[in-house]
């Protein structure tokens, strides 16, 4: 190898590695990143929604109306909580058609078949989302189930 190949080897080796060390660098900012709210401001420190591409992504629901708990166990609150990611949804111009994925909280995982009768219902004629359901020992508010969403355009 003569010496002018070494000296073009080692040029687009460094050439090459600024473009890999350049690829390191921090994302920039998400310039499009919106928050979405549904019917009430949020009790705490976060959005009830995001909004940023083509993705909505909803912070845990509760069964929360009128800033109280509403009364009568799961189906009462997985009724109240879908009504409230319905309101967040609709204000991104979506609807539970376009979710994705969810991820359901319950506190006693003997409530899944009465939560996942209503859950059902606010599915019909879609394609459901992918779930993943979770015991937990408590949640906010005292609630017994909590559901996040992610939704796609």
């Amino acid at each position: 190898m003569n010496t002018t190949s070494k000296v073009l080897i080692g040029i687009g080796l460094l050439f090459g590695f600024a473009l890999v060390v350049s690829g390191l660098s921090a994302a920039p900012p998400l310039t499009d990143k919106k928050a979405v709210y549904g019917e009430s401001k949020p009790v705490g420190a976060y959005s009830p929604g995001i909004d940023v591409g083509d993705t909505v992504y909803l912070a845990g629901q509760i069964g929360i109306a009128d800033g109280k708990m509403v009364e009568g166990g799961i189906e009462p609150e997985t009724h109240q909580l879908m009504k409230n990611a319905q309101a967040v949804l609709k204000n991104a111009g979506l609807d539970f058609a376009n979710v994705a994925k969810t991820t359901v909280f319950l506190t006693d995982i003997k409530d899944f078949q009465a939560m996942n009768a209503v859950y059902a219902t606010y599915f019909e004629g879609t394609i459901p989302p992918a779930r993943s359901t979770v015991a937990v020992t408590a949640l906010a508010a005292g609630a017994t189930v909590e559901i996040d969403f992610i939704a796609v355009r």
